[in-house]
């Protein structure tokens, strides 16, 4: 059954966590990282390099993978009526636009990626995989949002203003009615100059891409072009993922970040830590209590 693979916890994190911790072999995981003296401007310029290296290499059609189990992990993308706008941030190849725009025939999707090479490279893949009606409601731009930010037409420093306005009297209603609140459905554009926020940001692997002393930064941006109420869904790595844990010494660039040999680096998040750059982006956190059961059953030879 197909479903059963779009969940993976089949095992107790708190047991991996005892297992990793007294593996001597893992040990050096978990030490202090004392960084090397390196230019932040030399490091940026090779970060973006790397990725753009990456998409270049990775860009044929057997490197996409369509991740469907989004909607499942967050039907608020299916549910949400009329046009409602996603930013889709670090979009790659579009594995991540293609089942939201499949999923809700009102929903515009606006993704942006560091390379414009894959967003060419996105922009075939939902050509090739959809009719015309889903391609109209797909918009990329070039944007590395981590250093230069969002452009002003996502939202625009007036609409900006009126989203902080907002966000006191957003909060109290979130406490007192447990759910989600969106302002209205079709809000009109602010005189043309923007598309008046979006209602989604998603980061789908996206974050930990990004050099951690960038990340409290780059989630403030993406809480700047949110309407009030609008949602930021989040998927990454989390700590002790089986990827980490195949990582040498050598290519440690700061506590739980590591560098590939390709340049490109990944961060293992902890709860604690995705807490705490959330919230201090001005972010709330939403609870969802859902039980999974994941299994995988083989026949006897």
């Amino acid at each position: 059954m197909e479903a059963a693979e779009y969940f993976s916890k089949d095992f107790e994190w708190e047991e991996l966590k005892a297992e990793v911790e007294n593996d001597s072999s893992f040990r050096f995981h978990l030490l202090p990282f004392q960084p090397p003296n390196r230019p932040s401007q030399t490091a940026t310029e090779d970060d973006s390099a790397a990725w753009k290296r990456f998409h270049i290499r990775h860009s044929s059609g057997k490197f996409f993978k369509e991740r469907r189990y989004l909607l499942k992990e967050f039907p608020e993308l299916v549910s949400r009526g009329e046009c409602s706008k996603v930013l889709e941030v670090g979009c790659g190849n579009g594995s991540t636009a293609l089942p939201i725009l499949r999923g809700n025939e009102h929903i515009i999707v606006y993704a942006c990626d560091c390379s414009s090479e894959t967003l060419e490279r996105a922009e075939g893949i939902i050509d090739a995989a959809t009719s015309a009606s889903v391609r109209h409601r797909f918009h990329t731009f070039y944007c590395d949002f981590s250093i230069v930010g969002f452009p002003k037409w996502l939202a625009c420093h007036t609409c900006q203003e009126v989203f902080l306005q907002k966000q006191q009297s957003f909060l109290s209603d979130v406490k007192e009615s447990n759910g989600s609140y969106f302002n209205d459905s079709c809000p009109p554009e602010e005189s043309g100059c923007c598309i008046g926020g979006v209602d989604f940001v998603t980061l789908i692997f996206t974050l930990s891409a990004v050099p951690f002393q960038r990340m409290p930064t780059s989630i403030k941006e993406c809480f700047s072009v949110l309407k009030p109420g609008g949602m930021l869904l989040f998927r990454d790595y989390g700590l002790y993922d089986m990827t980490m844990l195949r990582f040498e010494s050598d290519q440690r660039v700061g506590f739980r970040e590591y560098m590939r040999s390709d340049g490109t680096r990944s961060y293992f998040f902890c709860l604690d830590t995705i807490r705490d750059l959330f919230a201090g982006a001005g972010f709330i956190e939403k609870s969802m209590r859902r039980v999974w059961v994941h299994g995988k059953f083989q026949k006897p030879m």
